[in-house]
């Protein structure tokens, strides 16, 4: 069904800083392109809640009627580790660190990608092309834009004539910067750089003798810039313009405006009509990371195998956790918010499991049709999952007050019901219906609890042969029991 000709959708391009209505290039046909992992590392959680608010984006336009042509690419080389010009490739340090081949970590990681997201419910892209899969489109991109005389070639490296580009087209319009700002705040180029200036970017970096990832070239023996490899891959797939560009936040600059820079440079047009940006993900009100230690990864989250987190989280409830906010807003983690995310959710599925039962009558106490179209009309709201869940929840009081003999419906308006409530729950919003599943983990954890009571009583009596022998057991079995200040807790491993 068609159902986009009935509804009005409206998408806040970053490019303009608006809410726009959206119109595709071509109509019924939609072409997304969303940057990917670097895979040189498992997935991060962050990374997850940007893929995942692009995979309902995804869901939601297939649910309209629209034939989708999703990239989501796969970056296996030529992201440095500072994120500049300088450093080493992200995926060849993995690799000389632990003495392996690039690809063996290319190859690591990108099947950590898919499990973590598989496991998330994802719907895979429709094309998933890689980095070092696209080298000749690359090479032909660069000698396009030498062509033009928005670049330069420097002792085998080429970069990116940022101030000559800038005389012609309009440099920092994505990300609101004026070039002359960015100049006046840089520091003066090292005597050992090749750049003219320190806004210029490398769209081939020559490869020095102990670099392991490299390519032939007309400039010699190097590889690619990480910035044009979605250049090449978006243009190949999508066309010189196509309708949405999505990512983090964190890629508006430099990443994604170096490729509008690049594709104007090469083809003249302007290569996406609408940007779309998610938001990242915090821990507890502090920002995610490694280095201080707050940071966990998703089947940590699964597994309840964490020393921040009281239990094992199903995917689908981080799913609805994350889903609850608008995917431009900031979302912060917590144990708390993961027990409310797990009742609603739960409250949820309940809910559509009841539906079928419901006994019907000859009015409806609930306006079905305009409920209906309140969830749609959330979601052509620049994909307002916020509202829609609110929505969702509505309808659940209602399903109850039927059950419960204090509403009544309409059979026709129960299929209405039932009918709709399956497509945003499951189709758009991509939750799975883990009904049987939480119950076997609700009644799981009611035993654990029993036990560590039982152990807990023994303890006190001083009773620890009994004690031991509860704890050793649930551990052989793979339930690992940890004593803290607020109690004892598990993980299942």
């Amino acid at each position: 069904m068609q159902l986009y000709k009935d509804q009005t959708l409206k998408v806040t391009n970053s490019l303009t800083g608006k809410k726009e209505v959206f119109n595709p290039v071509n109509e019924g046909h939609i072409g997304m392109y969303v940057c990917g992992p670097t895979v040189y590392s498992n997935v991060h959680l962050g990374n997850c809640r940007t893929f995942m608010s692009f995979d309902m984006i995804f869901r939601y336009f297939k649910h309209l009627g629209y034939k989708v042509r999703y990239v989501r690419n796969i970056t296996d080389a030529g992201h440095l580790v500072d994120d500049a010009e300088e450093g080493e490739d992200k995926i060849a340090k993995k690799a000389r660190l632990e003495q392996i081949e690039p690809m063996e970590v290319v190859q690591r990681y990108t099947v950590d990608f898919h499990n973590i997201l598989e496991q998330f419910n994802f719907l895979p892209p429709s094309i998933e092309p890689t980095a070092t899969g696209h080298i000749i489109e690359q090479l032909e991109i660069i000698k396009e834009i030498l062509k033009k005389g928005f670049a330069y070639e420097v002792n085998g490296s080429v970069y990116f004539d940022v101030k000559k580009f800038n005389e012609s087209f309009d440099y920092g319009k994505l990300s609101g910067r004026k070039l002359e700002d960015m100049i006046a705040n840089t520091r003066e180029l090292t005597a050992q750089s090749d750049k003219k200036s320190p806004q210029d970017f490398a769209l081939w970096k020559k490869a020095e003798p102990q670099h392991i990832m490299r390519w032939p070239s007309p400039w010699g023996d190097g590889f690619p810039g990480w910035h044009l490899e979605c250049t090449a891959m978006s243009t190949k797939y999508l066309g010189e313009t196509f309708d949405i560009h999505g990512g983090g936040m964190d890629l508006k600059f430099p990443h994604h405006e170096c490729e509008i820079a690049q594709a104007e440079a090469s083809n003249g047009n302007s290569p996406v009509n609408y940007w779309l940006h998610a938001n990242m993900l915090t821990m507890n009100g502090k920002k995610m990371a490694k280095s201080t230690g707050n940071n966990i990864l998703p089947g940590e989250i699964f597994s309840g195998n964490n020393a921040i987190l009281s239990k094992p989280f199903i995917p689908s409830v981080v799913r609805f956790f994350m889903m609850q906010a608008h995917y431009t807003s900031i979302l912060d983690l917590s144990n708390d918010a993961l027990l409310a995310s797990e009742k609603g959710f739960n409250r949820l599925i309940d809910a559509l499991d009841n539906m079928s039962g419901l006994e019907t009558g000859v009015n409806t106490d609930f306006n079905v049709a305009d409920w209906k179209q309140k969830c749609y009309d959330a979601m052509n709201d620049d994909f307002n999952t916020p509202i829609l869940i609110a929505n969702l929840f509505e309808a659940v009081k209602h399903i109850n007050l039927i059950k419960e003999g204090k509403e009544n419906i309409t059979l026709s308006d129960k299929e209405l019901l039932q009918q709709t409530m399956n497509s945003f729950v499951f189709d758009v919003l991509g939750l799975e219906n883990k009904n049987d599943g939480h119950q076997d983990s609700d009644k799981l954890q009611g035993v654990v609890e029993l036990l560590i009571q039982l152990r807990n009583d023994a303890r006190g009596n001083k009773d620890f042969a009994t004690s031991d022998k509860i704890r050793d057991q649930l551990l052989a079995m793979g339930i690992q029991l940890k004593d803290g200040k607020e109690g004892t807790t598990f993980s299942i491993s």
